[in-house]
């Protein structure tokens, strides 16, 4: 492991609670999948499947940024527990039906109630905040790691998840991804000593933290890029089977992501200056831009290289977006503000997923491809627009301290994510 990387995990505590929240977070990249594999195999029906999906995906989209916000006001450990607990029963409840053969909307139910799964990359990435306030360069490469282990989780999740629905039972990979959820959480709430202490009651004021105009801007170009991501997957799992080679699909897409974490390796050890919200803006034009190639993909081997290469600009638009998170957020809702980011991301795959197969079915996978262009040049025009936002003087807030009044500035130095 690189310097940096080691020098980070210095303070007492900090490998523990990245690796909980390593173990924690794969059922994210693990439960929807392994549902519509499970349930294909059971049922034959890709659009039940695919409802599912989504409706797992909008209730996290719709509790995980209240879940947060409690945890903000009352703590990691008396708000995880519970919410985990919810979510565990409701995926068990999801799979009992699902194998006894009960109505479909006992499965709606069911969905739902697993979106009370807790964002548990935002409960870590506040631990590294609240370690690392007020020392930027360590933060950005805290940031970094954390956006390497995410694509470690969604490299091999859906490879675990998939591989024992379809070669052990059905029910395999959401069961695993629901022991992974409770190992992780009760792992991760069991460090006390690095938990972030919520603030006096009376900086919990003022609603959501999206009342942020900062931090709207993220969200939705979030969601946006996130309708890229969705938009790639189904894109590419319809272009390799037109291809004849269905089973390639989830190793392009695992390129993909390979290019994002080398990209996140080798951006966790810069130490950059000058102006964080310019190096997203351009971040994300990078990503736009890099969805283009996609469209003259002839082959797999082509699919492949473009999307390494499109997967190079995600790890460091996404930790350049945490900070900025930081930067435009009372600490006070600094959990909440981090969720809301991974909440525009899950809308946006949605979206994304809906679209790009709509648009395989009436025009084949090539064309498929143009939803991502669409949805990244969306992207591009919010962060456009936005941009000034970004740059603006956050004023002083409930829970951020005088220090932190300027977004971009540190004791009197440029602050850098």
């Amino acid at each position: 492991m690189p310097s940096s990387y080691r020098a980070i995990f210095a303070p007492p505590g900090t490998r523990e609670f990245s690796a909980a929240g390593l173990i924690g977070r794969l059922p994210l990249a693990m439960t929807s999948i392994g549902v519509v594999t499970m349930i294909s195999q059971l049922t034959g029906r890709y659009g039940l499947a695919g409802a599912l999906s989504a409706t797992m995906a909008m209730s996290a989209a719709a509790l995980g940024p209240q879940i947060s916000r409690l945890v903000d006001r009352h703590g990691q450990r008396r708000v995880l527990r519970p919410t985990t607990l919810i979510s565990v029963v409701s995926i068990a409840g999801l799979l009992l039906c699902a194998q006894q053969s009960a109505p479909d909307w006992t499965l709606f139910v069911f969905a739902v109630g697993s979106g009370c799964m807790p964002s548990v990359g935002a409960m870590v990435r506040s631990r590294w905040a609240a370690i690392y306030r007020g020392r930027p360069r360590e933060l950005h490469t805290a940031y970094s790691w954390e956006s390497i282990v995410d694509e470690v989780c969604f490299i091999f999740g859906p490879i675990i998840s998939i591989g024992l629905s379809t070669a052990w039972f059905p029910e395999a990979g959401p069961l695993l991804a629901a022991a992974f959820l409770v190992v992780g959480v009760l792992w991760l709430t069991a460090q006390r000593a690095t938990e972030p202490v919520p603030g006096p009651r009376e900086h919990h004021t003022g609603g959501s933290a999206l009342g942020s105009p900062g931090l709207r801007v993220l969200v939705a170009t979030f969601v946006a890029t996130g309708t890229i991501f969705g938009a790639v997957d189904v894109v590419t799992v319809a272009f390799a089977e037109e291809q004849g080679h269905k089973a390639a699909a989830s190793l392009v897409l695992a390129v993909y992501a390979l290019g994002s974490c080398t990209a996140g390796v080798v951006f966790g050890l810069l130490h950059l200056k000058g102006s964080a919200p310019r190096r997203w803006l351009v971040g994300v034009c990078a990503m736009a831009v890099s969805m283009i190639p996609l469209q003259l993909a002839g082959n797999l081997p082509f699919l492949a290289v473009a999307l390494f290469v499109a997967g190079l600009s995600v790890a460091p638009t996404m930790v350049t977006t945490m900070a900025l998170v930081e930067a435009h957020v009372p600490r006070t809702k600094l959990t909440e503000g981090m969720t809301w980011t991974s909440t525009g991301l899950a809308v946006g795959v949605a979206l994304g997923s809906s679209a790009a197969g709509w648009v395989v079915d009436a025009a084949g996978a090539e064309a498929g491809y143009g939803v991502p262009v669409v949805a990244g040049a969306a992207a591009a025009v919010v962060a456009f627009l936005g941009y000034r936002r970004l740059r603006e003087p956050v004023p002083i807030l409930g829970g951020r301290g005088a220090d932190d009044q300027d977004p971009h500035t540190h004791g009197g130095k440029e602050r850098v994510a």
